[in-house]
């Protein structure tokens, strides 16, 4: 019987679990035997590879993490790490691997299909920065996290006539900060695309208290400035009371929403269908309302596509 295996790397995402469901059973019925590898390319090297059956992956499509596990492993950069994973799929006779994750899960698939194991790449981040797909595995759950902790704070910002410096994740993509803001009403994001002019935006700040406006909520994506630094320099200058909240790693977690659920099932379909067609070094995507699918190159090298119009919002409706 034909062998594949299914993983997951780098950061978690709510949906991946859906997406494992997906292969292992689209698998099973175009002929496969699929097996499951352990904490991503670590697990790939250890040779933590096991079989999965039907009823193993039964009722995780509403579970948020990974079944698999996932790890980040430095040492999969090495030339030598690599040859000892493909010699441990040969020994297996394992033909093909659907890796589930972001831009490094993406790179590790790429070094493999280049040493000649067939790799299909799921989208699976909650950054929403895989520029090959409009969304990601997770995005909307993590964006429900997000605008459910901005509403609460609206709440007591408002209670308070306090201005709140809310720092979600994102990493290089401001994505999860601009839904976020809109969302949640936020009257000012500062995201990787809009970079960050601190005299300008607290000059800003401070013309909204002068105006009367009782509270302001201010979105920013993670790495850009300390949240508490800024948050501190907004009270000093603007005459806003003003704290600070890091959501952190809060957003990775809880049950996938609908859609993450339903777009993680198509995609893990979809990946088995191209290994059966004899497909490998692709990467699967959603434009649209359809299921596409590029060169893994292309979606690691594909220049990302700003939504001007949508930043545009803020500045309009705040």
């Amino acid at each position: 019987m034909k062998k594949i295996a299914v993983m997951t790397s780098g950061g978690d995402a709510p949906g991946m679990n859906a997406a494992i469901r997906a292969v292992v059973r689209s698998g099973i019925h175009f002929g496969y035997e699929v097996y499951g590898i352990q904490h991503g390319f670590k697990g790939l090297c250890e040779g933590d590879i096991n079989i999965l059956e039907r009823n193993d992956v039964s009722r995780i499509i509403n579970r948020g993490g990974t079944i698999l596990g996932s790890a980040r492993y430095e040492e999969f950069k090495q030339l030598a790490v690599r040859e000892k994973a493909v010699q441990k799929l040969k020994d297996m006779e394992i033909e093909a691997i659907i890796v589930i994750g972001g831009d490094g899960t993406y790179r590790g698939a790429q070094t493999l299909t280049d040493m000649g194991i067939k790799c299909i790449g799921i989208p699976g981040t909650i950054d929403n920065d895989i520029s090959s797909t409009d969304y990601t595995i997770g995005f909307y759950t993590a964006l429900q996290t997000a605008v459910e902790s901005i509403d609460r704070l609206k709440d007591t910002s408002m209670s308070h006539q306090r201005c709140s410096v809310v720092e979600v994740m994102g990493r290089n993509c401001g994505d999860l900060a601009l839904y976020a803001g809109i969302a949640g009403g936020s009257e000012f994001i500062i995201t990787p695309e809009t970079g960050f002019d601190k005299i300008r935006f607290l000059k800003q700040l401070k013309e909204s208290h002068e105006t009367g406006r009782r509270h302001a909520i201010v979105v920013l994506t993670e790495n850009i400035t300390s949240p508490h630094e800024l948050a501190r320099d907004i009270e000093k200058h603007s005459g806003y009371e003003t704290r600070a909240t890091v959501l952190g790693h809060v957003q990775r977690g809880g049950d996938p929403v609908a859609f993450d659920r339903v777009l993680a099932t198509e995609m893990g379909e979809y990946a088995v269908e191209l290994i059966n067609n004899g497909f490998g070094g692709k990467a699967v995507g959603l434009k649209g309302m359809d299921l596409v699918d590029y060169d893994l190159a292309f979606a690691l090298n594909k220049k990302r596509e700003i939504p001007n119009k949508r930043y545009g919002l803020i500045g309009r409706l705040k």
